[in-house]
């Protein structure tokens, strides 16, 4: 059991900080790794809370590993997300406000393997077709990254003087 499961023991379903970190893997062709979450029934990225005395680089590569069966050869922060707009309600009602540490990883091994408990399936998926129904707490997390890639090619293409 982990630390926020030993939490809620005490505070029921009030609302936590939850610290934790996730990974956007992406393939050689640019395209995103998502999965989609048994609780909520919407696409996200793999992640997780934080245990005690793991870092965020630690988190992010145990929760890819346990729920997708890849293996981080390297990460790289991308960002770090918190605030109002990370507040969640899981479906079990469960509250959190989310500070969450993003990584990239481009450099990964394995196979994908879903964890049946947490994942109902797995896929890579462009940006430019992104699912739908995109999980609350990493919806602005996806489309952050798809903005500054569209910026990006936008610079590139030579959009900006």
């Amino acid at each position: 059991m982990g630390y926020i499961m030993n939490l809620r023991k005490v505070v029921g379903t009030q609302p936590l900080m939850m610290v934790g970190a996730n990974v956007m893997v992406l393939n050689e062709r640019q395209e995103v790794l998502l999965q989609l979450r048994r609780d909520n029934n919407c696409w996200g990225l793999p992640g997780g809370s934080m245990e005690l005395g793991e870092s965020f680089e630690e988190v992010a590569k145990r929760e890819l590993t346990e729920e997708t069966g890849l293996i981080a050869n390297e990460v790289k922060l991308y960002n770090v997300f918190s605030g109002k707009d990370f507040y969640y309600k899981y479906p079990h009602g469960d509250e959190v406000y989310n500070a969450i540490a993003t990584y990239i990883c481009a450099d990964y091994t394995g196979l994908l393997v879903e964890q049946n408990e947490e994942v109902a399936e797995l896929r890579f998926f462009p940006f430019s077709q992104l699912p739908s129904k995109l999980s609350p707490p990493d919806q602005p997390v996806i489309m952050s990254y798809f903005r500054a890639l569209v910026e990006k090619q936008r610079d590139n293409e030579g959009g900006i003087k």
